[in-house]
């Protein structure tokens, strides 16, 4: 069994070991040693990166035998003396991460009686799932903020981060936040005086060296609870974001950052206020259109005229415009309105025409994969837009 090192020493990132296997897969090896400091893919914390030897290593991970085996991008020889290095960076990285995941299960734990069952640490953000007493899969806002304060106070106060494989007896004794998922070797990480849990992951020594958690967001997810975090650098890199685009974005605007919120409320006032004087002119531009067009619309035999339109505008506009149109005798109306590649339709005619609305929208919509039918004096559809000029041939030509 591969001897685990950052069990003894996280921050072991230098090493020598033997290899005892290795094995072709299909464009890369998997390497077996006598001892690792590389953490595999286990309990939601990604593996380690590095080198050994001569060779990179590209994913660590764990078989079923319980053995640990890299995968690397160059053969190694079975009995070779070879030597390892970690990306520290990487490491610490998901060490600040799986830190700052105990701390927050531990205070929803403490604070309101949450079970985490899961984690996950990817390349942006972290994410635990808690299953919240009664289902509860949201929490106020005020108590986002009570457990990211509890956390940054241990923080704060840099309490001591330790880990270790204890004896049955003293497991049995142990006040532990979760029983653990294994029966042997069971190993423990306690921070500070309130959080013991089984985990077999690596860890700073010290709450300290997280320097910051920030909790980003709490939403459901399959029933649970997700929260999503950052900590250590990645915490320090949200937060010189948030504040170069806030800063940034109040000079734009010539206010203030603490009237920066105050500033965009009152312009998205101004712009929805704007959006909906420029849409009644837009409105009344088309309807007066509209009415000018009746002069010079195309006539049927019986002397109907008939207004066939796209227009700027959606349902509404179309059955509006219609609806003033056959107010007057004598009019056919075929209106549609374009929405991205497909478009809407409103088939309407004065009560004195003769002319079956839902019967012409449905034969014109029909061929073109469109849908569309009603009422013989009002009818609506949608589909190509083709299906306009279709429905004006098929009333002008062929009568229907």
């Amino acid at each position: 069994m591969t001897d685990r090192l950052y069990y003894d020493d996280a921050y072991l990132t230098e090493f020598d070991g033997t290899v005892l296997a290795c094995e072709k897969r299909e464009s890369d090896w998997v390497v077996r040693l006598d001892r690792s400091a590389f953490y595999p893919t286990s309990g939601g914390q990604p593996f380690d990166t590095g080198r050994l030897g001569g060779a990179a290593v590209l994913d660590v991970f764990v078989d079923e035998a319980g053995e640990v085996w890299h995968t690397v991008d160059a053969p190694l020889e079975a009995g070779q003396a070879v030597h390892g290095s970690i990306d520290w960076p990487r490491r610490f990285d998901h060490m600040q991460q799986h830190a700052a995941d105990h701390m927050i299960a531990s205070a929803l734990w403490r604070h309101m009686g949450g079970v985490t069952i899961g984690l996950h640490i990817s390349a942006e953000a972290s994410t635990i799932d808690v299953a919240m007493p009664e289902g509860v899969t949201r929490i106020p806002e005020e108590d986002i903020r009570a457990i990211e304060d509890d956390v940054n106070a241990r923080v704060q106060r840099d309490v001591p981060v330790r880990c270790w494989f204890p004896e049955p007896g003293e497991l049995a004794a142990l006040p532990l936040r979760k029983p653990p998922t294994v029966s042997e070797h069971v190993r423990v990480v306690a921070i500070g005086e309130d959080e013991m849990v089984a985990c077999g992951g690596t860890h700073p020594s010290t709450a300290g060296q997280l320097g910051l958690v920030k909790i980003l967001g709490v939403t459901p997810a399959r029933g649970k609870m997700r929260v999503s975090f950052v900590a250590g650098r990645r915490a320090y890199e949200d937060y010189r974001k948030t504040f170069d685009s806030a800063h940034g974005t109040a000079a734009l605007l010539s206010t203030g950052i603490e009237q920066l919120e105050n500033h965009v409320t009152a312009m998205q006032e101004e712009l929805k206020a704007a959006h909906a004087e420029l849409g009644r002119l837009r409105r009344e531009e088309a309807l007066r259109g509209l009415m000018e067009a009746v002069e010079a619309a195309t006539r049927l035999p019986g002397g109907a005229a008939v207004v066939a339109r796209m227009l700027e505008g959606d349902a509404n506009l179309l059955k509006d415009a219609a609806s003033r149109l056959i107010k007057a005798p004598g009019i056919v109306a075929l209106l549609g309105a374009k929405a991205e590649d497909r478009a809407v339709f409103v088939f309407a005619r004065s009560s004195d025409v003769d002319v079956n609305m839902g019967k012409l929208l449905s034969a014109a919509a029909k061929p073109l994969g469109g849908k569309g039918g009603g009422r013989p004096d009002f009818a609506q559809g949608g589909g190509d837009p083709a299906i306009l000029d279709a429905a004006v041939k098929l009333l002008m030509e062929d009568g229907i």
